[in-house]
């Protein structure tokens, strides 16, 4: 707890003097933010909206395949039965 009030004395300096503004800070902040996150959805390995969408077709298509494949295999028992 210490060292973050004395960041916050060492910000509040630096606006009292005119060293660096709001908007800065602001700016500052936000680019933080953002790194932070993306370290985080790095760990995580996320894929892309792109990467997602091309699996999910892929998937679809062998659900489709193994779908007939099954229906094939189900004709020919009952073929061989008769």
């Amino acid at each position: 707890m210490e060292k973050y009030n004395k960041l916050l004395r060492n910000i509040t300096e630096l606006i009292e003097k005119g060293l660096i503004t709001s908007k800065d800070l602001k700016k500052e902040l936000k680019d933080l933010a953002k790194f932070k996150m993306e370290i985080v959805a790095n760990k995580l390995n996320l894929v892309s909206r792109e990467e997602f969408d091309i699996q999910k077709k892929l998937i679809e298509k062998l659900q489709k395949d193994l779908a007939k494949i099954k229906s094939v295999k189900k004709y020919s028992t009952k073929v061989k039965k008769s």
